[in-house]
C-alpha cells in the first residue's frame, strides 16, 4: 500500500513538472516568435523600397533615429576614415543607411582622375545592380548652401547620369576630392556632405592607378567594405 502511495505521489509530482515545462516552453516559444516577428518588421522597415518621391520622407525620419556620422572605407590600398556632416542630413542619413545595408561592400572606385577625384560606389558586377534594385531607384536633391566647399579631402555626391537639369544626386555613389588646393569650380553644383579625417595618402595612391580612356582603373580598385566606426 505504501508503495502504491509512493507511486501516486511521484506521478502527481511529475505531472505537475511536465505541465510547468510545457507552460515554460510555450512561453519561451511565444517570446522567441515575438522577437522574430519584431526582427522581421524592423528588417522590412530598413529595406523599404525607395523612390525619388518617398526618399526625402524616409531619410527625414531615418535621421531622427540614426545619428552615426563616422565611417571607414576599407580598400586594398588601405583605409579611409570619413566624417559626415549633420548639416547635410539627407545625404548623411543616406550614406549611413546604405552602409548599414552593406551596399558599398565589394563596389569599386570606378572613376579615377589623378589630382582631381576618386569616385566610388558603383561596379560592373550584377550583384551591385541587384542590391540597388532591392533598395530602390531614387535621387536626392542638392544641398549646396551649407557653406561646405570642395576642398581637398571633401566627400561629395555626383549628379545622376540621366538628364538632370536640377543636379539631383545619385545616392549610391560618392567622390573624394584629391586635387591639391581643392576643386572649387564644383562648389554650388554638387553637395559636399563630409570630409576625410584619415587616409588621404590612401586616396592619393588610388588616384594614381592606371586607367583607360573612360577613367576606369585598368585593374579594379575594390571597396571591400564600409563600416560605421562610431
Amino acid at each position: 500500500m505504501r508503495f502504491i502511495s509512493l507511486l501516486l505521489v511521484c506521478f502527481i509530482f511529475l505531472n505537475c513538472e511536465d505541465k510547468k515545462t510545457k507552460k515554460k516552453t510555450s512561453s519561451d516559444t511565444a517570446t522567441t516568435e515575438a522577437k522574430k516577428n519584431d526582427s522581421i518588421k524592423n528588417n522590412k522597415r530598413d529595406h523599404k523600397k525607395l523612390t525619388t518621391k518617398n526618399a526625402m520622407y524616409f531619410f527625414q525620419d531615418y535621421d531622427k533615429k540614426h545619428k552615426e556620422n563616422k565611417v571607414r572605407i576599407y580598400t586594398d590600398f588601405g583605409n579611409i576614415d570619413i566624417l559626415l556632416y549633420d548639416e547635410t542630413k539627407y545625404h548623411r542619413s543616406n550614406f549611413i543607411f546604405l552602409t548599414k545595408q552593406k551596399y558599398f561592400n565589394d563596389t569599386q572606385f570606378y572613376r579615377v582622375i589623378d589630382n582631381f577625384v576618386i569616385q566610388g560606389g558603383n561596379s560592373d558586377d550584377t550583384k551591385t545592380r541587384n542590391k540597388r534594385n532591392k533598395i530602390g531607384v531614387y535621387l536626392l536633391p542638392p544641398d549646396t548652401k551649407r557653406g561646405f566647399k570642395h576642398n581637398r579631402g571633401a566627400i561629395s555626391m555626383p549628379s545622376s547620369e540621366i538628364e538632370d537639369p536640377y543636379k539631383l544626386a545619385s545616392p549610391y555613389e560618392f567622390f573624394i576630392v584629391t586635387q591639391k588646393g581643392g576643386a572649387h569650380f564644383l562648389d554650388g553644383d554638387y553637395t559636399v556632405f563630409g570630409h576625410v579625417t584619415s587616409g588621404m595618402d590612401v586616396a592619393d595612391k588610388i588616384s594614381r592607378v592606371e586607367t583607360d580612356e573612360a577613367d576606369w582603373p585598368n585593374k579594379n580598385v575594390f571597396i571591400r567594405k564600409v563600416e560605421i566606426i562610431e
